[in-house]
């Protein structure tokens, strides 16, 4: 098994280890683990050594010879960063030799470097300036005269930083920073001597090489060279925040550095659990459409969607929106009207707009944009294992020694946890990628798939029955875990079940197009390899046999006893911020807070009481109903807080002829997206920077999201989900989003413990929160799990309803792209469009020339559903027979493509399998002109009510 590294320290990495040693620094007894660097102990008791190539995150280097200090029965001058304690050392930091030593180094630096510290960007921020002084540095013998890079030119063709290479001393930080934390080995040092310097690629320009912005290169330089261009136009921040990214389901600890109430720059936060220290070029960047020209920031209403905006007073529109809804129930019933709580805000938010809908609607027609993502996943694991979330922390990725990717793409979807994953498969962990299309695991620099499981879309449980089946025939089973943890009954059906000839990898070849070789080779190394770990996206669950899937994944895992420890477990990928939040507050229709449902008598009670009404004990409309019933007309209103489901739903002709039918739908957002443009009321909505509260992300991890700046319409979304219940008779009486948090705590058993002066205390929580874990759970499923025994269910593979035919011979899957995000509303309006301009369509070159189809042309897709054209983009990352496309750009019309097919359990779309057509064309779609025509009305009808405006959307 592979030595696993917990932690490095000033590059020292130590180990797990209960071995101390004790020291002398500076005459003083240090007691330390053994393996702790001369650097770090000293820091521990107080001395602070010089340093400028080492930092606590990365591995040693021992270049810069600043930290070099005298040991005693030593020779020479040791690096402190690069020696590790010993019993009895005798260390001494300070002398006048080493002094001396410390001062000559520092002047051969700043010889080599330009005298612009007035002007530099960094002043006040420069690790060479701090260093300078503390060696005492104060004048300078050797001229520059070698030194040829000082009239180097900048490379500023990166949006977000600029690189000054006559800045630079060479400490090759960001290229150990580009190794080590981000794992894309984009940076080098080239040329040697004076002409030594840092180059992207082969000097290429930073946006011509393989960097991915992550900007860990720009954290890691101790000078200007690499500097956010924010910094070189606003200047050095003054304060400080620490907040939570609201971009994917990792959930980033970020730092807002702010001159007043403007951000100066987003730094990933080393505190933060989920990320230590590291970002994305989304959070660490893509931050600025929080004050874009595009923000909705006054109410506005009308009657019909082809009046104009009316802006008005929030009361005015509250009064408005309420009344319409009063209305619509008193003419059409209790039931005709409902919500969509959004997976993009906070916690305390989506429980008041579920409240409200329970409370002061009456009924439950509540739901979330996770029915369309990863409902699969909360149904699946709570079947299986009795609770709705991944079983494990990040970090516990370290303890892995397989890896099993299946339907994600984290490079792309999940960067800061890709670089862990990336990390780990360096120190000699194997992976197994289940997966059409071929994603950047499978061949990257120092990462390689061990097996490549290419299946045909929509056979996800087809291989894993025939995984399964390798490891019952094979003998691979954990059987003590199994009797130990799991139901005997159900163990012994499914055993049965997988065990049959029909489920061997031989008769499932011509279902998944995979050799039968290699699902045994890779079933044998899942199982006997050591800690296995299952990570998953929405490959796995956006499909028709979505839970089944997610119920075979958690066979597999309990099957061969990789639950409930460090380096194992299922690990459901969250697409955004929130999405896991939503779900655990009571945003389904057929629960309440904490995954209970309306029907049981005993929870409804409780919330009654809490709540002072009634509430309904059978489940509401899911977003699907809701849909079916606005066009058969029994639906007539909805509240739209944070989602844009025109353009993130599937069949997007049927999702807005439903709008259409509707008499009164009121869209909560920062921008006019593609469902405001179907509204009859526009609340303006509030950024993460503008609000407190909470996010949960994919490892059940409660952060603080904490306010940076006044809220730009005036109220942030809890405030205005307040005022709206107050209009419809419903009193909530809260001053701040804590009162909510406590509220949750106080009726969501897993939440007991949860409080914010906790989560401040803490820095984050995973749930269960409660008696039982006062400070979290990391770890789910350790000792029993959630319901008691582990329930193995029978997963028997039906295909899907939609095939290819002579019509439409090829399959559509769908996913998204690195630098833009989910329907592209925050991303599109930052530099990020820079990388990602447009939606492609991928295709295999053998089918691209079969159409006569090349690189870069318009092609028409067409389904059962309808029809758009994108640009192709012809490579073999496809398998032949599969197109790929992604979905950031609403004129793409990515979703008019996809159908109504879904989750046999949950309703969640099929989006990862279309059956189309895909031919070489000339023309826009007919929907795309409608769309352009349609757009232009619209944003004309909000020129009237804000002429500054005109260019939104």
């Amino acid at each position: 098994m592979n030595e696993t590294i917990l932690k490095y320290d000033f590059g020292t990495p130590l180990r797990e280890a209960t071995e101390q040693v004790t020291l002398k620094i500076d005459g003083i007894p240090v007691t330390v683990a053994a393996g702790t660097s001369v650097m770090r102990a000293a820091a521990q008791s107080g001395v602070n050594i010089p340093k400028l190539c080492a930092t606590d995150s990365l591995e040693p280097f021992g270049s810069c010879r600043l930290c070099l200090v005298e040991i005693e029965g030593r020779r020479g001058y040791p690096a402190s960063c690069t020696t590790p304690v010993e019993a009895g050392m005798k260390v001494r930091t300070q002398s006048p030799k080493l002094q001396s030593l410390r001062k000559g180094v520092m002047e051969l630096y700043i010889s080599d470097h330009p005298l612009d510290c007035l002007t530099c960007p960094a002043n006040g921020d420069c690790e060479l300036q701090d260093m300078a002084g503390v060696t005492g540095l104060r004048e300078v013998r050797y001229g520059a005269d070698g030194a040829n890079h000082l009239d180097s030119k900048k490379d500023e063709s990166n949006p977000y930083f600029t690189y000054d290479p006559s800045k630079c001393i060479v400490c090759s930080r960001c290229v150990r920073a580009c190794e080590e934390i981000q794992g894309t080995f984009a940076l080098t040092i080239s040329g040697r001597g004076f002409e030594s310097r840092v180059s992207p690629g082969q000097d290429q320009s930073f946006m011509e090489s393989e960097c991915v912005s992550c900007g860990a290169c720009v954290q890691a330089c101790p000078t200007a060279t690499l500097q956010e261009t924010s910094i070189i136009w606003l200047g050095q921040p003054e304060h400080s925040v620490v907040t939570t990214c609201a971009y994917c389901g990792v959930g980033c600890a970020l730092k807002a550095e702010m001159k007043g109430n403007e951000v100066v720059r987003m730094v990933p936060h080393k505190d933060g659990k989920a990320n230590e220290g590291h970002a994305c070029v989304k959070g660490r960047f893509a931050w600025g459409y929080a004050t874009h020209k595009d923000r909705i920031t006054k109410p506005m209403i009308r009657n019909k969607i082809t009046d104009p905006w009316r802006e008005v007073s929030w009361e005015e529109a509250l009064d408005y929106a309420a009344s319409k809804f009063r209305r619509i129930q008193n003419e059409h019933g209790v039931n005709s009207i409902g919500g969509i709580v959004s997976s993009r805000c906070t916690n305390e938010e989506g429980y008041l707009v579920q409240k409200l809908v329970r409370a002061a609607f009456r009924n439950n027609n509540v739901d979330t944009c996770a029915r369309v993502c990863h409902s699969p996943t909360g149904y699946g694991l709570k079947q299986t294992l009795g609770e709705s979330a991944g079983t494990q922390t990040f970090k516990s990725i370290e303890y892995a020694d397989v890896i099993m990717v299946i339907g994600a793409n984290p490079t792309d979807g999940h960067p800061v946890f890709a670089s862990r994953m990336k990390k780990r498969l360096r120190q000699g962990a194997k992976l197994i990628v289940i997966d059409p299309r071929r994603i950047d695991l499978i061949k990257s620099p120092h990462v390689r798939a061990d097996y490549h499981l290419q299946l045909k879309p929509g056979t996800n449980v087809a291989i894993v029955n025939a995984l399964a089946h390798v490891i019952v025939t094979e003998g691979l089973l954990n059987e003590a875990f199994i009797a130990q943890r799991c139901e005997d009954r159900t163990f012994g059906q499914w055993r049965d079940f997988v065990a049959q000839p029909e489920n061997s990898p031989e008769t499932m070849e011509s279902v998944t197009g995979v050799s039968a070789t290699h699902v045994r080779e890779a079933a044998r190394l899942y199982a006997t390899g050591g800690n296995a770990a299952i990570y998953y996206g929405l490959g796995v669950t956006e499909h028709a046999q979505g839970s089944t899937m997610v119920m075979g994944i958690a066979n597999l895992a309990m099957a061969t006893g990789n639950v409930g420890r460090e380096g194992v477990g299922i690990n459901p990928l969250r697409g955004q911020n929130n999405v896991q939040g939503s779900c655990d507050i009571g945003s389904f229709p057929h629960e309440l807070p904490g995954y209970r449902h309306v029907s049981d008598t005993t929870t409804r009670i409780q919330f009654e009481e809490a709540w002072g009404v009634s509430i309904q004990s059978e489940p509401g409309l899911r977003i699907p109903n809701m849909f079916d019933a606005a066009l058969h007309g029994s639906f007539k209103g909805l509240y739209c807080q944070g989602e844009d489901i025109v353009q993130s739903d599937p069949n997007t002709q049927h999702v807005a002829a439903a709008l259409s039918a509707m008499e009164c739908i009121v869209v909560q957002d920062i921008f006019l997206n593609e469902t405001a443009k179907y509204a009859h009321v526009l609340l303006p909505g509030s950024s993460f920077l503008e609000k407190d509260g909470t996010f949960t992300n994919a490892e059940r991890r409660i952060s603080r999201v904490r306010k940076v700046m006044p809220p730009r319409a005036g109220y942030a979304d809890w405030e205005v989900t307040i005022q709206l219940a107050k209009r419809l008779g419903y009193d909530m009486h809260y001053s701040h989003p804590s009162e909510i948090m406590d509220e949750i705590a106080r009726l969501t058993p897993t939440f007991r413990g949860v409080s914010y002066e906790k989560l401040d205390r803490l820095g984050s929580i995973q749930w269960p929160c409660n008696d039982h874990a006062p400070e979290g759970t990391p770890i789910m499923h350790s000792d029993q799990f959630v319901r008691g025994k582990g329930r193995f269910m029978l997963t028997k593979y039906v295909a899907t309803d939609e095939k290819v035919t002579r019509r439409f011979p090829l399959i559509l899957t769908t996913g998204r792209i690195l630098s833009q995000y989910n329907v592209g509303a925050q991303t599109r309006r930052t530099e990020n469009v820079r990388w990602h301009a447009e939606d492609r369509l991928e295709i295999h070159p053998h089918d691209a020339e079969e159409r006569g189809i090349k690189d870069d042309s318009w092609v028409g897709i067409q389904s059962r559903a309808g029809e758009t054209v994108l640009r192709a983009k012809v490579t073999d990352r496809m398998q032949p027979g599969v197109v790929y496309t992604t979905f950031h750009f609403p004129e793409s019309g990515a979703n008019v493509i996809t159908t109504d097919n879904s989750d046999w359990a949950t309703n969640c779309p099929e989006y990862k399998v279309t059956a189309v057509q895909v031919m070489p064309v000339a023309h826009p779609s007919q929907w795309q002109r409608e769309y352009q025509q349609f757009n232009k009305t619209q944003l004309d009808l909000l020129d009237v009510a804000d002429g500054t405006l005109a260019d939104a959307g």
